[in-house]
């Protein structure tokens, strides 16, 4: 089962100059139980897999949509196409796992840990996301529209072109991961801290970072997008 950790904030700026402590997402602290190895060849619909390790497992394809994952662990899992629509996957480690159009569209990910995946095109729109580390690897194209983040963070990955259109992000960080070209369009952030993305490029939405906290040297870079959003003419 999991238990929850806390990350320590950091000032912000506030209204009136008064600073505003950042709150800090909680990561998930996933301890799996003793595992046994998954023999039934293909995951199904409205699963239940309880304490189930899945080690290179081709689920290339498959249909799992509405199963439950707790206490499970997804180790180098091929995910290309793996329907995985309003799927439960709580108190779980997906590690090295890859695909490409993996559908997670609605699912609930609660005291997850994702580490080193290599992802294009998830479907992760409307989905719950609580508790949530993803570290390392790469992710193109992920769709979090209409999703909502609470307690997430993204360490040490590349993710490009993700879309948080329309999402609602609560005690989000990014630390040490590149994001590039991201979509905020329409999206509510709270307590999010874009300060350790290493690289940070926005495509849209720049009129929805209220709610986040950049630095100084970020800023700088957005600049030229938050004048032509406002309307502002730079001359020398």
């Amino acid at each position: 089962m999991a238990r929850t950790g806390g990350a320590g904030g950091a000032g912000a700026g506030g209204g009136g100059g008064v600073a505003r402590a950042v709150k800090g997402a909680r990561r998930p602290e996933v301890r799996l139980p003793a595992l046994e190895p998954f023999r039934d060849g293909a995951i199904e619909p409205d699963g239940d897999y309880d304490g189930v390790a899945f080690a290179e497992t081709d689920l290339t394809g498959q249909d799992g949509g509405g199963s439950r994952f707790m206490d499970c662990a997804l180790i180098g899992c091929a995910l290309d196409g793996t329907r995985l629509r309003r799927a439960r996957l709580l108190d779980s480690v997906l590690t090295g796992v890859r695909g490409v159009g993996t559908d997670l569209a609605e699912a609930t990910l609660r005291d997850v840990e994702l580490v080193d995946a290599r992802l294009g095109g998830t479907q992760a729109h409307g989905g719950v996301l609580e508790r949530v580390l993803v570290r390392g690897g790469k992710i193109d194209y992920l769709n979090l529209r209409q999703a909502r983040l609470r307690d997430v963070v993204f360490e040490g990955c590349v993710l490009v072109e993700p879309d948080f259109g329309g999402a609602r992000l609560e005690r989000v960080a990014f630390v040490d991961c590149a994001l590039r070209s991201a979509d905020f369009t329409a999206a509510t952030l709270t307590d999010v801290d874009l300060r350790g993305a290493a690289e940070l490029t926005v495509a849209g939405g720049l009129d929805r970072l209220a709610g986040a906290v950049i630095s100084t040297g970020q800023l700088l870079d957005l600049a030229p997008a938050l004048a032509a959003q406002l309307g502002i003419r730079v001359e020398d």
